[in-house]
């Protein structure tokens, strides 16, 4: 038994199947990540012709089968395609960084509809020319909240709040809590924060995604935000992202 299902998704992941055919690995809408046989995918007029090549957004139908067995992909019509305007290598690297969050963090057909449309607008500020370092600072603190483990970075685990931007903090990186100086114990493994960055990265976690960000931020303030954001997705992970040893921040 099979049902036929519609839906707009994001190509994330494609691998050969056979000769003519590929496998291909959509984050959707609807449906969130999701694997289908694309059959004919291979072949130079064949019926999905270019909507499925990695990063381009489409609209699909496919027949999600009951048993353990492929899903079909049966249609797929282009909506937009990931083309950079800047000939920063970068810009790419951080648009295949985007696909690897969705395909690494994310389980089949446990739907996500808010980190589909995050990663939709972080593509469409990609090509716009927005800074490629924010576009994927703020895509791992969305990623980290639609999972349940961006950090309070309002107050620490003791209730004390940030309010002095000269106060020092850490952030313990295994809990994902914000520790004040008393709270701070010598054996956990944290990251030093004071309050002026904590302040700035509440500000990329809550500004909605579809807007631009307009906050400057300064070279070693990136630095500081790159170590923190790297540590907190290794941690989800159990391993350092494929694609941050290929982006330069």
């Amino acid at each position: 038994m099979s049902s036929s299902e519609k839906t707009e998704g994001i190509v994330i992941r494609q691998t050969d199947f056979s000769e003519t055919s590929r496998v291909v690995t959509f984050f959707t809408h609807d449906f969130g990540k999701i694997t289908v046989l694309a059959k004919g995918a291979k072949r130079l007029k064949g019926s999905f012709e270019a909507a499925i090549d990695l990063l381009t957004r489409c609209q699909i139908v496919f027949l999600h089968k009951s048993t353990s067995s492929l899903d079909i992909l049966t249609e797929a019509k282009l909506v937009s395609r990931f083309q950079s305007q800047s000939r920063d290598v970068n810009v790419n690297y951080a648009g295949l960084y985007v696909a690897e969050l969705l395909q690494s963090c994310s389980e089949e057909f446990d739907p996500y509809p808010h980190w589909y449309e995050a990663a939709v607008h972080t593509l469409e500020h990609l090509q716009a020319g927005e800074d490629y370092r924010i576009c994927v600072l703020r895509f791992e603190l969305q990623t980290l909240q639609t999972l349940g483990l961006l950090p309070e970075f309002e107050q620490c685990q003791c209730g004390r709040p940030v309010l002095d931007d000269r106060e020092r903090w850490s952030l313990w990186i295994q809990q994902g809590v914000l520790l004040c100086s008393q709270c701070r114990q010598p054996e956990h493994s944290s990251r030093p924060l004071s309050g002026e960055l904590l302040t700035m990265l509440r500000a990329l976690a809550h500004t909605p995604v579809e807007q631009v960000f307009t906050g400057e931020i300064t070279s070693a303030q990136f630095k500081t935000f790159r170590h923190l954001l790297t540590a907190l997705i290794s941690q989800i992970l159990d391993r350092r992202p494929t694609m941050l040893g290929y982006l330069q921040f």
